[in-house]
Parts: C-alpha cells; sequence; structure tokens
C-alpha cells in the first residue's frame, strides 16, 4: 500500500494535528532503505502519549541502528476512527503514514491495564488479525512492555 493520503481522512476531524506528524524531533527515515520497521505504539490519544519517556528512549535507540526504522502511532479520537472505517483506510503511522499492518514488529508501550481495550482496536484498525492464533506468518510480530505489561495473562490470547 502507498502512503495514506491524509486529506480525506482528516476532513471534520476536531484535532487533526494529532495525525499528520512532522513534530519537532520526529526523525523520518526512507522505508526502503531499511532492514527492519518498528511500530511503536502507545494505546492512549496524542495529547498523553507523547509525554512518554519510554516510548520516546526506544523511538531514538531504534532509530540510531542502521537499517532500523522506528515509527509512531497514537490511538485515534472517535472522529479520526469514524472516517478510517468509512474510508477503508488502516490505522497509519505518524512519519511515513504507513498501514501498521505493513511493519515488521509493532510494540505496545502499556502504562495501565485500562488501556488494554485500545491495543485491540488499534490492531483491528490497523489491519492485523487480533487473535493470535489466527495471525499469519506474514503479519507483524506484536510486543508489549511498561508497567502495564506486567500482568500480560488478559492480553496473552492476542
Amino acid at each position: 500500500m502507498s502512503v495514506v493520503d491524509l486529506d480525506p481522512i482528516l476532513r471534520g476531524v476536531s484535532k487533526p494535528a494529532r495525525y499528520s506528524g512532522g513534530e519537532w524531533n520526529s526523525i523520518q527515515r526512507d522505508w526502503d532503505d531499511c532492514d527492519s520497521r518498528w511500530a511503536l505504539i502507545y494505546p492512549d490519544v496524542y495529547d498523553i502519549g507523547m509525554s512518554n519517556g519510554g516510548l520516546a528512549i526506544l523511538y531514538d535507540l531504534l532509530n540510531r541502528c542502521s537499517g532500523s526504522l522506528a515509527e509512531r502511532c497514537l490511538a485515534t479520537s472517535p472522529d479520526i476512527e469514524a472516517s478510517l472505517r468509512a474510508s477503508g483506510v488502516p490505522l497509519f503511522s505518524l512519519e511515513n503514514r504507513r498501514p501498521l499492518h505493513e511493519f515488521d514488529a509493532i510494540g505496545f508501550s502499556l502504562s495501565y491495564e485500562l488501556t488494554y481495550t485500545n491495543v485491540l482496536n488499534m490492531l483491528e484498525l490497523g489491519g492485523i488479525t487480533v487473535r493470535a492464533e489466527q495471525r499469519a506468518d506474514h503479519e507483524p510480530i506484536i510486543f508489549a512492555g511498561g508497567s502495564g505489561a506486567l500482568v500480560p495473562e488478559p492480553l496473552a490470547p492476542f
């Protein structure tokens, strides 16, 4: 799939800057020049997720590695989720606007258990099979960390 076109999706969205990328100190690398592509996800809205230090550290470290690309994605608000579903466009990363299902690995930073349902919604919106046992070999590896992952059993099937 090509890069997601934001214009039709962001019409009517209350805070479009949450989804457009290009922030100060963001890192945009050439998708085709990288051997491993990581999507680092905070399963809450942009305003909360961007203050997460762990996400920022992993983002920087992975982008410093030769041949590695790390991009960010955050949970959607109801208005853009409705727009994505109506247009059939999968959830995408901020930097290269690539659908989540095109990444090699998807990492969730979990700060608390109440975001578990957001994880499932983001997988589904990103075009990734939600249940791990049904996921195909060509789909991204899914992993999670952070204090919200200390009791991983509720997410084990996913």
